[in-house]
């Protein structure tokens, strides 16, 4: 834990959004209306939602990204503001408006996203090297995929070459170049983006160990391969190994893998085991299905910690 301790820093490269959320009791089929949702609306996007979770969890955490000049972005950068974040290299840009998401969920927490990217496809490899002496001062560079492919890997080759830990999550799903795998420390896909990565459909832990071989083979170092609340498998050169979940109610799963992400890269870069870091990250993960809401729903790290030593979330072979 950091109590005490200068927090360890990190670099997250990223999209922010605003979410526009509605609840119903279950998500709408291809044309239908459905009425009587609940509305409410939360600050999101993959990347801030990973630097939010970062910061609750206890790290010095510095976002790399691109808004519009617009009240979306300027209500987008206030929230980063109050969690401590280093907007330094935030960019406001007056041509894109800011990125928005909406999202349905459903009664037992899942959701549909549709996403208008904005200001997030703005974000260039430039602005990202603009961000060079942050990022030769952090322990872990996090991306997504919400901003440009060519942003994303400039970010990796400076993150590989200051010796930082590249993680990578690799969401939303896409295919992804063998000269990107090879720079990546630690790939974290969930069940999904495992399967249009490899071709394997994800359907029990022996189609998930088949699913992080491959990705292996192709040059990534570590895989963590998010499975809901079954938890995570890890696959590095130590051996394979099922990090079990922590049972919850879920409200909500907006935004759970972002949470996982941003305390693993924490939890890493105070120089936790990998597995150990592994079990923090699901129980990060564990408490934001519990609440509505992107940002709104990641940890601090006393909430983390008070579920770990309730117990649960233990590794199997």
């Amino acid at each position: 834990m950091t109590s005490g301790l200068a927090r360890p820093r990190i670099v997250v490269v990223g999209s922010s959004n605003t979410d526009f959320i509605i609840r119903l009791g279950r998500l709408p089929k291809p044309g239908e209306t459905l009425l009587g949702g609940e509305f409410l609306n939360a600050a999101g996007g993959k990347g801030a939602n990973q630097a939010v979770a970062a910061a609750r969890a206890g790290g010095a955490v510095s976002f790399v990204a691109r808004v519009g000049k617009d009240p979306l972005g300027d209500q987008a950068v206030a929230n980063l503001v109050e969690d401590g974040i280093d907007i330094s290299r935030v960019v406001r840009d007056p041509r894109a408006a800011s990125g928005a998401a909406l999202i349905f969920v459903a009664r037992n927490g899942e959701n549909s996203i549709a996403v208008a990217s904005g200001a997030n496809n703005k974000l260039t490899p430039a602005d990202v090297r603009r961000a060079r002496p942050l990022i030769a001062r952090a322990k872990v560079v996090l991306m997504q995929l919400e901003t440009p492919l060519v942003t994303v890997q400039a970010a990796a080759r400076l993150g590989a070459a200051a010796g930082a830990l590249v993680i990578l999550n690799p969401a939303p799903a896409r295919e992804l170049p063998g000269s990107l795998l090879r720079l990546v420390s630690i790939l974290t896909p969930n069940e999904t983006e495992a399967q249009r990565l490899t071709g394997i459909a994800i359907k029990d832990v022996a189609s998930a160990i088949r699913a992080t071989q491959k990705l292996r083979k192709r040059g990534v170092g570590t895989v963590v391969l998010t499975l809901g609340k079954a938890g995570a498998l890890v696959a590095d050169d130590l051996g394979t190994d099922l990090i079990a979940g922590f049972k919850v109610k879920a409200v909500d799963t907006t935004a759970a893998g972002d949470t996982f992400n941003g305390a693993l890269a924490v939890a890493l870069a105070e120089g936790q085991s990998l597995r150990q870091a592994v079990r923090l990250a699901n129980a990060a993960a564990a408490i934001s299905v519990t609440r509505m809401g992107a940002q709104p729903s990641a940890p601090d790290r006393k909430s983390i910690e008070r579920l770990l030593r309730r117990g649960g979330g233990s590794s199997s072979r």
